[in-house]
C-alpha cells in the first residue's frame, strides 16, 4: 500500500524570512548597468508617467557631484512615491506598451551609479505639495534595514524642488557617485574629463535608444530631451531621410510563446554607401557610436524602445561585406519571457523557434548589403591626377601612405585611430584607453579606465631612473605617460 505523503506546510507554522538588506542591495547594484543605461532606466518611467519634457543634468563638484533627472509628468502622490522606491514595486503595467516590466528599475539603475537615491515629485497641478524619499546606503549599511528616509521642505530644496514650482511631475537625484565616477572621493580635472566624455555617451545612446520617441513616430507626440541643456536629436539607425536607403516590405511572424501570442514585426534597410549619402557630415553620423562594421544587423524594439542596436544575434557572423544591413526588429512586452529580457533592457534572446524565419526573412536584405558594397567598390574615386593625368604611385609609396603617423590627440573626444610602422612609437596611456575602448563591451569600459587611471596615478620616474633606463621624462598629467615607462613601475 503506497502512503500518501502530507502536502507541504499543512499542519505547520510557516515562516516569513526578509532578506537582509545590507546584503541584497548591495547585490543588486552589480546588474550589469552602465551609466547611459542607468540614465535610460529612469526615463523609460518619465516616459509612462506622459512626460514631454525630460532634462538631465551632471554636475561636478568633487564630493557633492549629482546628477539629475526632472520630467513634466503627472507625478506621485506620497504613496506612489513609497511604492515606486519598493523594490519589487507593484503596479498594472499595460502589457501592449509598458516601458517598465520587474518593478526594479528605478531602485537598480540609480544604486547602480550612487549611494544616495532621492525622488521628489508633484501630482497636483493647483498645489505646490511635493513629497521627497530617499535610499540612503550608509543608512542601510548601518541599520540593516528597508527603510526609505523622508526628505524634510528644506533639505535640497533648490535641486529637488525648484524644478516642480510650475508644474506636475518627478524629480530623480543621484548623490555620492562612488559607482558612476568610480571613486569615493572624487577629486581633480580627470573626473571632470570622464564626466564630459560620459555625457557624450549619454547623448548619443539616449539619442539612439529613444529615436522613435524624440521624432514623433507612430502616432504620439514629440519627446523632449535635454543633456545639460543641449536638446537631442534622434539618431535614426536606418537613415530613412536619405534618398539611397533601399527597404524591403515589413515581415510579419505571428508567434505563440506557452499559450502567449504576439507579433513580431521585421523591417530590414539597406543604407546607401558612402558616395551615395547626401553629405559626407550624414554618412559620418549614419556611423554611429560603433562605427559601420559594428553596427549592422538587429536593433531590436521593445514597445518602440530600443534594447539591442546591431550585431545579429548568432544566427551570422559580423561581415564588411553586409556592413550597410541593419534590421528593425519590434515584439510587444507580452513577449518578454520569449525575448529573454533582463531588467537592465539591455540584453535579449532571439526565441529558438524564430531563428529560422529570422534568418529566412534576412537573406534577401543580405544580397542587396552584399552588392551595395560591391558597387560601391567598383564606383570607388580614381586616384589624384596631375595635370589632368593618371599619376603612378610606386607600391613603396603607397605602403607609406597607408601607414599614417598617429596624431597626439588633446582630449579624449579628439582621439583618431591612425597606425604608424614606419616610426618606433610609444602608446600613451590615453591613446591606449581609446584602443581598448573602441573593442571593449559597455560593461568592460568601466574596468579598463579605472585600471588605467590607477596607472596614471602611479608616481613620476625620479631624474635617475630617466636617465639610467632611458626612460622619456613625464609630462603633463598620468594620461601622456608612455606605456614602456610605466610597465618598469607596474
Amino acid at each position: 500500500m503506497v502512503q500518501e505523503e502530507p502536502e507541504i506546510g499543512m499542519g505547520k507554522k510557516n515562516h516569513e524570512l526578509i532578506p537582509s538588506a545590507r546584503r541584497l542591495i548591495s547585490s543588486l547594484r552589480d546588474m550589469g548597468y552602465d551609466f547611459p543605461a542607468a540614465v535610460a532606466d529612469i526615463v523609460d518611467n518619465s516616459i509612462e508617467a506622459g512626460a514631454s519634457r525630460i532634462a538631465i543634468d551632471v554636475r561636478t563638484d568633487a564630493d557633492d557631484s549629482w546628477v539629475r533627472i526632472c520630467d513634466d509628468g503627472i507625478g506621485m502622490k506620497p504613496a506612489q512615491v513609497r511604492e515606486a522606491l519598493r523594490y519589487g514595486a507593484t503596479r498594472e503595467y499595460d502589457e501592449r506598451k509598458a516601458l517598465g516590466k520587474f518593478g526594479l528599475g528605478l531602485k537598480t539603475a540609480s544604486m547602480s551609479q550612487c549611494q544616495h537615491l532621492l525622488v521628489a515629485s508633484r501630482s497636483n497641478p493647483k498645489q505646490q505639495q511635493i513629497s521627497a524619499y530617499a535610499w540612503d546606503l550608509a543608512h542601510i549599511l548601518e541599520t540593516d534595514s528597508w527603510e526609505i528616509l523622508e526628505i524634510g521642505a528644506h533639505e535640497h530644496a533648490d535641486l529637488l524642488r525648484e524644478p516642480l514650482k510650475t508644474h506636475t511631475g518627478t524629480v530623480v537625484l543621484w548623490r555620492r557617485l562612488d559607482r558612476m565616477l568610480g571613486f569615493k572621493h572624487p577629486y581633480g580635472g580627470m573626473i571632470k574629463k570622464r564626466l564630459a566624455t560620459m555625457c557624450v555617451e549619454l547623448e548619443e545612446h539616449l539619442a539612439m535608444v529613444f529615436h522613435r520617441y524624440l521624432a514623433g513616430e507612430g502616432g504620439r507626440r514629440r519627446l523632449r530631451i535635454t543633456v545639460n541643456g543641449k536638446s537631442l536629436r534622434a539618431w535614426d539607425p536606418f537613415v530613412r531621410g536619405e534618398k539611397a536607403t533601399a527597404s524591403v516590405p515589413p515581415i510579419v511572424l505571428h508567434y505563440d510563446h506557452d499559450g502567449v501570442k504576439g507579433i513580431v514585426t521585421i523591417e530590414p534597410y539597406v543604407l546607401p554607401h558612402q558616395n551615395e549619402f547626401s553629405t559626407p557630415a550624414a554618412h559620418a553620423a549614419a556611423a554611429g557610436s560603433l562605427r559601420w562594421n559594428r553596427q549592422q544587423g538587429f536593433y531590436i524594439y521593445r514597445a518602440d524602445r530600443m534594447v539591442q542596436s546591431g550585431g545579429w544575434s548568432n544566427l551570422r557572423t559580423l561581415d564588411e561585406h553586409t556592413k550597410l544591413a541593419r534590421v528593425a526588429v519590434r515584439f510587444d512586452p507580452r513577449l518578454d519571457e520569449a525575448f529573454r529580457i533582463n531588467v537592465a533592457k539591455m540584453r535579449v534572446q532571439i526565441p529558438r523557434q524564430l531563428r529560422e524565419q529570422m534568418e529566412q526573412a534576412i537573406a534577401p536584405v543580405i544580397k542587396m548589403a552584399q552588392a551595395a558594397y560591391r558597387r560601391s567598390q567598383s564606383t570607388a574615386a580614381p586616384p589624384a591626377t596631375e595635370g589632368g593625368k593618371q599619376s603612378v604611385v610606386h607600391p613603396a609609396e603607397k605602403q607609406r601612405d597607408s601607414e599614417t603617423i598617429r596624431v597626439r590627440p588633446k582630449t579624449l573626444a579628439d582621439l583618431k585611430v591612425v597606425r604608424s610602422s614606419t616610426l618606433h612609437h610609444m602608446w600613451t596611456i590615453e591613446e591606449l584607453l581609446f584602443e581598448l575602448e573602441r573593442v571593449a563591451t559597455k560593461e568592460e569600459r568601466l574596468v579598463v579606465r579605472a585600471v588605467l587611471e590607477r596607472l596614471a596615478a602611479i608616481e613620476k620616474p625620479t631624474e635617475k631612473q630617466v636617465r639610467d633606463e632611458h626612460l622619456p621624462a613625464r609630462r603633463g598629467n598620468g594620461l601622456e605617460r608612455p606605456l614602456r615607462g610605466l610597465l618598469k613601475h607596474a
